[in-house]
């Protein structure tokens, strides 16, 4: 097995495809879950995070962009950012995390681990298009896990 295809990541808070705790949303305490990330390949000199809903009423909504994280980090804890780790501005127009609110419906969230082959010079107040840009032909392997969403 190579290194790519061991690559993953994960949360205690809900398991794939399951339903995201209210405590990760606008509707409780707006913070990011525990993720533990494994399997970056060797090479990798540096992770980025983004956090999405390709459900949304104008498209694609970024909650959390994060890059630079040190590819040794196997673990971004409840509330917090790695040390290192550079959050970008989401599509609230903040440099946080910010978790699911859907207007109606359920909605799917993509956290999205990509190990890259360098460290990105972006200024911290970069979004997502100059993140993506910046990620071009750098992605070495990514990993996902999805959570949905509804108001209550």
């Amino acid at each position: 097995m190579n290194a790519a295809s061991s690559f993953s990541v994960a949360t205690s808070a809900f398991q794939t495809g399951g339903d995201i705790p209210a405590k990760f949303t606008c509707n409780g305490a707006n913070v990011n879950p525990e993720l533990k990330i494994n399997g970056v390949p060797n090479g990798a000199k540096s992770l980025v995070l983004i956090v999405d809903d390709p459900d949304a009423p104008r498209g694609l909504f970024t909650h959390w962009i994060l890059w630079n994280i040190d590819p040794k980090t196997t673990d971004i804890g409840e509330n917090s950012v790695p040390t290192g780790g550079v959050q970008g501005t989401n599509d609230f127009g903040k440099r946080n995390y910010g978790g699911p609110c859907p207007p109606s419906g359920t909605h799917r969230y993509f956290f999205k681990i990509f190990a890259l082959d360098s460290k990105l010079d972006l200024k911290p107040s970069a979004g997502r298009a100059e993140l993506d840009g910046a990620m071009k032909d750098h992605v070495l392997t990514k990993a996902e896990l999805i959570g949905r969403y509804s108001h209550r």
